[in-house]
């Protein structure tokens, strides 16, 4: 019985083989929109790129096998992606979505598929409590941020998938905070996992994805028609990108996820800082279930590159944002870079002003996506930017 591969090795050998007919070792770029059938009806497995195109195909095989899922569906956004998953659904149907939701997220269920007749309950998924108590007869999906952006709220997983057991519900989960190198919610009872692999698939903020990830063949299936009907399709060389950096991901998430660890201690112990929210800090409500469920393919609990901090004045805030230098202060996150962004004024600025109030959100918020430069010149630019 063959030895099942190690995560980095899957990542970097699965849909990467080197290409048959000339051994380059980077497999080609199918830049096609059609392919020349034998004849009516006859086709070498594709026929137009909307349907399917053998990058797109490899990057989907990848993906699949990091998450341990039965098949991937590739799309050209994160939010195409979670669009995608809805789509699936029928006027009347209801879906639970966790209160703390990306704001992109919130923006397409109250303002685009609100319209469309699916009804959507945002609630505190931390206690899964709560979802019990949302369950109508037409509830179809949960779908839960774990953690979530930028308040860095966790979920039980697992918890979770057994509520949604009991009452024939299907779970998915964002898991693009994460990546399937920190977390794999499949293990844990989800029916489908979505990342925006613009994020930490990339892992260079130099293009834009989103993939699902289906249990069982039958949503794969839907998924795959979905996407074929919709067309919201990654190209085939932002598919050979992403093929290019999965190969990596492994150590960028862990170096990244070190770095912030330092990070977040640091801003924990600052005057100017009235609140640090990171899972790997003991002060974080959530830390135990963070340390039950967000663990590496090695076995070793990995709490993220992703920290909050609330300043105790806007003045701080500011002078901290004129201050800093190697954070740069734009939307996005996964990357190489380290990244900052105000998220009441930037990724949430569709949420309105009383669902950021009960998200308890605010203006002093700063979120830090934390980078794999040098732990020692970015708590340096951090000590220098907050003071000593």
């Amino acid at each position: 019985m063959a030895k099942k591969k190690k995560f980095e090795t899957i990542a970097i050998h699965t849909g990467n083989a080197p290409d048959a007919v000339t051994g380059s070792i980077s497999p080609s770029i199918h830049l096609t929109s059609t392919y020349v059938q034998d004849g009516i009806g006859k086709n070498k497995g594709y026929d137009y790129s909307r349907g399917g195109n053998p990058t797109r195909a490899r990057l989907e095989r990848n993906i699949a096998a990091l998450e341990g899922g039965c098949d991937a569906i590739a799309f050209a956004s994160g939010m195409a992606a979670t669009t995608a998953l809805f789509q699936g659904l029928k006027k009347g149907n209801h879906v639970i979505v966790s209160r703390n939701v990306y704001g992109g997220t919130y923006r397409m269920a109250t303002q685009v598929l609100k319209h469309h007749g699916i009804d959507f309950d945002f609630v505190d998924t931390t206690n899964v409590e709560n979802i019990k108590q949302k369950i109508k007869p037409d509830t179809k999906w949960v779908f839960i941020e774990t953690p979530t952006n930028p308040m860095l709220e966790i979920t039980d997983i697992q918890a979770v998938s057994l509520i949604c057991n009991e009452s024939n519900i299907k779970l998915a989960v964002d898991n693009t905070f994460m990546s399937s190198y920190g977390q794999r919610p499949l293990d844990y009872g989800a029916d489908c996992v979505m990342h925006s692999s613009t994020k930490f698939i990339s892992g260079h903020s130099d293009v834009l994805g989103g993939v699902l990830v289906a249990k069982d063949e039958a949503l794969a299936e839907r998924l795959h028609f979905i996407q074929k009907s919709g067309g919201a399709v990654p190209s085939p060389f932002d598919s050979w990108l992403l093929l290019r950096s999965v190969k990596t991901m492994s150590m960028r998430v862990q170096r990244a996820s070190d770095n912030a660890m330092v990070l977040a201690k640091y801003f924990e112990s600052h005057d100017s800082i009235t609140k640090t929210i990171y899972p790997g800090l003991a002060s974080h409500p959530q830390y135990d279930i963070a340390r039950k469920q967000q663990i590496n393919p090695h076995g070793e609990i990995l709490f993220g590159s992703m920290i909050s901090v609330v300043f105790d004045s806007k003045r701080n805030r500011d002078s901290f944002l004129s201050k800093i230098k190697l954070f740069s202060l734009a939307e996005s996150l996964g990357g190489v870079e380290s990244l900052m962004s105000v998220p009441y004024f930037m990724t949430h600025a569709d949420v309105p002003k009383d669902v950021k109030a009960e998200m308890n959100l605010v203006p002093e918020l700063l979120r830090l996506a934390v980078g794999v430069e040098h732990i020692e010149d970015l708590l340096s630019d951090i000590e220098g930017a907050l003071g000593k």
